[in-house]
């Protein structure tokens, strides 16, 4: 069995550029992806300098594109299923869905994080009118007449203030939380209403917010918004390399993308089980290259 240099899982902006450091630096490289990336909904990506407004999908097809330059490394569309640890061999083993088994020396973890919204409707609008990051869609939303769904105080009050500086008209939905006095006297002093009703629909046209339908029978007109998801890891690969965690669940790294599992390095949403820009997640993804290159050189030299 071909024994590779490192395998990367997951074809987002972090593995990619992770991919592109490697096969610049000369190591055979295996990249898995089953096209689960969470930004495959969004219509453009904003904020990547030369890239601004690229759909997600374009942008991959490039990386990917450039990636052929470099005949060390392969893209594979297996989708994972299982990570170990072969100790007689003191290799990691990848398997597929496919019942394929790979071999490799480091595994570099860039499986990114799915999204749960506080209400299944979400995921019609989610991508076109609502989102989840006012630095990636608030320009195109500015001083539109905005919701805020989010159901803790936390979420509610960070992400109204935030989207408060690219529109006033926003409303806040909490479907059934109540808030403090303080919290709604606050945003009363800046004009933004709270409903605390349970919200029973949301109502628009292929994808595109109408309104706001609450159990009362109040419809409340909206044309966008920002929805507070929970974010989670979509595998159990780190737990299965034993990769220590934290308090707050994020996998315990060096700062440069090495876990504390031998050979096992991590690299954008995956590691803090949070969102990240493309361009920080790209970031990311060569910083962890460059430890993964530096690892095998000093292993092999």
């Amino acid at each position: 069995m071909n024994i590779h240099d490192c395998i990367v899982i997951g074809a987002g902006p972090a593995g990619l550029s992770a991919a592109l450091t490697l096969g610049r630096a000369r190591r055979g490289v295996a990249i898995f992806d089953n096209g689960t990336n969470r930004n495959r909904v969004t219509q453009e990506s904003h904020g990547f300098i030369t890239r601004d407004g690229i759909k997600p999908q374009e942008f991959k097809n490039i990386a990917m594109k450039e990636l052929e330059s470099y005949p060390s490394v392969s893209i594979s569309n297996e989708t994972v299923i299982e990570v170990n640890k072969d100790v007689q061999k003191n290799l990691l083993l990848v398997n597929t869905s496919n019942n394929n088994s790979y071999l490799t020396e480091k595994i570099l973890l860039a499986t990114g994080i799915q999204e749960e919204f506080p209400l299944s409707q979400i995921k019609q609008y989610y991508g076109k009118s609502l989102f989840s990051c006012p630095y990636c869609d608030g320009w195109e939303l500015r001083d539109k007449p905005l919701a805020i769904i989010a159901v803790k105080d936390d979420h509610i009050i960070h992400m109204t203030k935030l989207v408060f500086n690219w529109s006033n008209d926003l409303i806040v939905f909490t479907n059934g939380h109540l808030l403090s006095n303080k919290v709604r006297n606050d945003f009363e002093n800046k004009k933004i209403k709270v409903y605390t009703e349970v919200i029973k629909n949301l109502h628009g046209d292929d994808g595109n917010l109408e309104s706001i339908e609450l159990e009362s029978g109040a419809n409340i007109l909206r044309s966008g918004g920002f929805a507070v998801p929970s974010f989670y890891r979509p595998n159990k690969f780190a737990e299965q390399l034993n990769c220590q965690v934290d308090e707050n669940g994020g996998i315990i790294t060096d700062g440069a993308g090495r876990t504390t599992a031998n050979g096992i390095y991590i690299a954008g949403e995956t590691e803090k089980a949070g969102p990240f820009s493309l361009i920080i997640a790209a970031g990311d993804g060569n910083k962890a290259a460059s430890s993964i290159n530096m690892d095998l050189t000093l292993d092999r030299f």
